[in-house]
C-alpha cells in the first residue's frame, strides 16, 4: 500500500500543473494580465509558438468538420527558469493560461 502512495506522490509531483495564477517572488501573474505584465515579471521569453485549439461541427460519429482556430488557441510563450519550464497561453494580448512544470 505504502509503495501505490509513493508512486501516486511523484507522479502527482512531476505533473504539469496548469493554473490561472503563478506567483514570481512578491509578484503574482494571473489570467487576465496583459502581455505587458507578463514580460515586466517574466522578461521575454525563451520561446513563442501559435497554439490552435479545433472544434468539430456535426454529428459525433465521423461526419463532422473539423476546423482550427489560429485567433482562438493563442499563442504560447515559453520561459526556463530555476529548474521550471513555464508556459503562458496569451489570447487577445491576455493571459489565459499558465502551466508551470519542474525539469
Amino acid at each position: 500500500m505504502r509503495i501505490r502512495l509513493v508512486i501516486a506522490l511523484f507522479a502527482f509531483s512531476a505533473a504539469v500543473h496548469a493554473s490561472s495564477t503563478l506567483r514570481i517572488g512578491n509578484q503574482v501573474l494571473s489570467a487576465g494580465d496583459s502581455r505587458e505584465r507578463v514580460v515586466e515579471l517574466l522578461g521575454k521569453p525563451s520561446s513563442k509558438s501559435h497554439a490552435r485549439k479545433s472544434r468539430s461541427h456535426g454529428s459525433r460519429r465521423g461526419g463532422g468538420v473539423r476546423v482550427v482556430d489560429d485567433k482562438q488557441g493563442g499563442e504560447q510563450w515559453r520561459y526556463r527558469r530555476d529548474g521550471h519550464v513555464t508556459v503562458v497561453t496569451m489570447v487577445d494580448g491576455r493571459v489565459s493560461e499558465i502551466e508551470d512544470r519542474r525539469l
